[in-house]
């Protein structure tokens, strides 16, 4: 564990959002209690910093307490991060002059800076984006692009890592983005052990979709078809054939072809397929044989995993593990 402190500024303003800044201050807030046990004391000192510092209000009502943004000399800063929240409060940052001349020497400084969701909008900005690949809320981010052109915007992945410039998505993202920047301070063992004590289902790496395939299926479809996809997400295993889905669908295999297509907007093989394929990606991040991960996730045979994982992701299962196992696994 590096034996120097380093100093975290989280940016809030009048309506931010709440979980925006509390997400990444609880998990760096266990980084400091897994420190105590290592060194003896904290390894982040976390700063909740604001325009002009006091209470500031959330967009759910709830009041954080900030410093003002003149109390912390930029050149101190290791990390800025900057919150996301609402279409007005975001405005009234970036109009302030001295707020965004002090981001501009903050980030310029930092040895890396980012956002959590819309806070993008605040770097982007200042120009502190500007030929950078980055996230946000994916509600925002044609906005975000059509706005900013220099910027490339990933309308789908969780996080986003571009040099010393680190960007989420929306909201809970968050905590995905920050567990990764613990384990690049502190190792994998140390953000495995936050998430387990946040009691997160799974440490998300950043190429995950913000976009939950079961979830968009559930609220595209209608009711017939919105159990039928949880039935499936929980029967990887099993043949799933659109005679065998047609038939616990009460339809015909035509009829059930066509009505799948139009609610969903994907065959039904195309579909199972994708989950299959989702989950094939948190299976690899273990240390499970590739066989089984075949196995589990419905394909009889590991090259059948690999030949259908590569057509989708353009690379072998084998190179994926190599790029993320343990990325995700609390």
């Amino acid at each position: 564990m590096p034996s120097t402190s380093r100093q975290i500024a989280l940016i809030a303003f009048d309506d931010v959002q709440v979980l925006d800044v509390t997400g990444p201050a609880a998990v760096f807030g266990a980084a400091n209690d897994a420190a105590m046990h290592r060194l003896g004391r904290p390894f982040y000192r976390m700063h909740i910093l604001s325009p002009q510092g006091g209470h500031v209000t959330s967009n759910c009502g709830l009041a954080v307490v900030t410093a003002s943004l003149a109390s912390v000399k930029p050149g101190a800063l290791d990390t800025v991060l900057v919150a996301g929240g609402s279409k007005q409060g975001l405005q009234a940052l970036a109009r302030d002059a001295a707020a965004s001349a002090w981001l501009r020497r903050a980030c310029a400084r930092a040895r890396r800076y980012g956002s959590v969701c819309t806070g993008a909008f605040a770097l982007a900005a200042c120009g502190l984006l500007d030929g950078k690949r980055v996230a946000t809320h994916w509600e925002a981010t044609a906005i975000l692009g059509r706005k900013h052109p220099a910027i490339e915007v990933d309308a789908n992945a969780l996080y986003v890592e571009d040099g010393r410039v680190w960007t989420s998505a929306g909201v809970t993202t968050g905590i995905d983005m920050c567990l990764a920047l613990v384990a690049r301070d502190l190792g994998d063992a140390v953000a495995n052990a936050i998430a387990r004590r946040l009691v997160l289902y799974a440490r998300r790496p950043g190429y995950q979709s913000q976009f939950s395939t079961v979830l968009a299926a559930q609220e595209k479809a209608d009711s017939p078809f919105a159990d039928l996809v949880d039935w499936i997400r929980t029967h990887l295993d099993d043949t799933l054939d659109v005679a065998g889905l047609a038939e616990r669908a009460g339809m015909s295999p035509r009829t059930f072809h066509r009505r799948f297509t139009d609610a969903l907007g994907e065959t039904p093989a195309r579909f199972v397929e994708t989950l299959r394929l989702d989950h094939a990606r948190t299976l690899l991040q273990t240390s499970l044989a590739l066989k089984t991960v075949a196995a589990q996730t419905g394909y009889g045979t590991p090259a059948q995993l690999s030949k259908a994982f590569a057509r989708r992701f353009g690379i072998s299962p084998g190179l994926f593990r190599a790029m993320h196992r343990d990325a995700a696994t609390p």
